[in-house]
């Protein structure tokens, strides 16, 4: 029997996949248990109407992160620290700050774990900070941190 796998399932196969299976198989445990639906010629055409839609929606939300990576190519954020002994910075700018800093100075809602700092930052002055915005889109953003 040909099913349709609705779920990933560990030794059969992953989530839209067409696979061959025994009619006792699917009977008593992939249908059941909702793992998977008949290969019909309906539901065959449903799921080429919902990958459709899938990579539709997903084209739609790569647009918009590359739109939002050319926005944020100009955009420069101030984050102000106090100054420690010689003139360092006292503590570190966090990934936090910088999203906050976004969203009160240039009405940006960044997601801070997107936000990719290798080391915290505790020097002032100008530092280029990469944003993950989608697995193919990285934008840069740049922080001046200053001294309060």
């Amino acid at each position: 029997m040909k099913v349709i796998l609705l779920q990933d399932v560990k030794s059969l196969g992953k989530k839209g996949e067409i696979v061959d299976v025994s009619d006792g198989y699917a009977r008593n445990f992939v249908l059941p248990k909702k793992l998977g639906m008949e290969a019909t010629e309906k539901n065959k055409n449903d799921l080429k109407l919902q990958k459709a839609h899938e990579e539709k929606l997903a084209a739609q939300k790569l647009e918009e992160a590359k739109q939002l990576a050319s926005r944020l190519e100009g955009i420069k954020i101030t984050v102000t620290m106090r100054a420690g002994e010689g003139g360092r910075v006292f503590g570190s700018v966090s990934s936090k700050e910088i999203a906050e800093a976004a969203k009160k100075q240039h009405d940006l809602e960044l997601d801070k774990k997107k936000i990719q700092i290798d080391e915290p930052i505790k020097a002032f002055g100008m530092h280029e900070v990469p944003i993950k915005l989608h697995p193919q889109v990285t934008g840069r953003l740049y922080v001046l941190v200053k001294e309060q």
